[in-house]
């Protein structure tokens, strides 16, 4: 049988207590050839049969490396990139963000961002503004309000 991922295949003959060795292949015309070898030459196309299959196997293993594209590396990503669409959207949604804060009245704006920004506590807020807990939880509270509605619609 005549192995098509190899140029030739081997075969061993007992004849009168004689071992002889055979190389099989075909030629450039497709014909297929068989001849008798040394038993050196045999051994050292069993070597190159088990080199070549080990080199095969390793392709296979690596194979799956060697085809990824763009799309599949995508799709495995733990943070796959953002559309176009999705990227201006975030940037609509930023920009109208950034300007509600920036509507807020000065005392609610300075003490959301110590909040949110800064990660103070409100009794650190309350520390740092001259003011009771309750004071800073309260500005905190009705700019995080006033920005909801801001972006409600958006």
């Amino acid at each position: 049988m005549f192995d098509y991922s190899n140029p030739y295949t081997l075969r061993t003959e007992v004849t009168e207590g004689i071992m002889h060795y055979y190389v099989s292949f075909k030629d450039g015309q497709a014909v297929l050839r068989e001849t008798e070898v040394s038993r050196p030459v045999y051994l050292e196309f069993c070597r190159f049969v088990k080199q070549e299959r080990n080199l095969r196997r390793w392709d296979e293993r690596h194979t799956e490396q060697s085809d990824l594209t763009d799309e599949s590396l995508y799709s495995r990503a733990l943070n796959p990139p953002k559309s176009v669409e999705e990227t201006v959207f975030d940037s609509q949604r930023d920009e109208r963000l950034r300007q509600a804060i920036e509507d807020l009245p000065e005392v609610q704006r300075r003490r959301f961002i110590l909040y949110h920004e800064f990660g103070l506590t409100y009794e650190q807020i309350a520390e740092m503004e001259g003011c009771s807990k309750v004071s800073a939880f309260r500005s905190v509270n009705r700019a995080k309000e006033k920005i909801k509605e801001a972006i409600k619609n958006f």
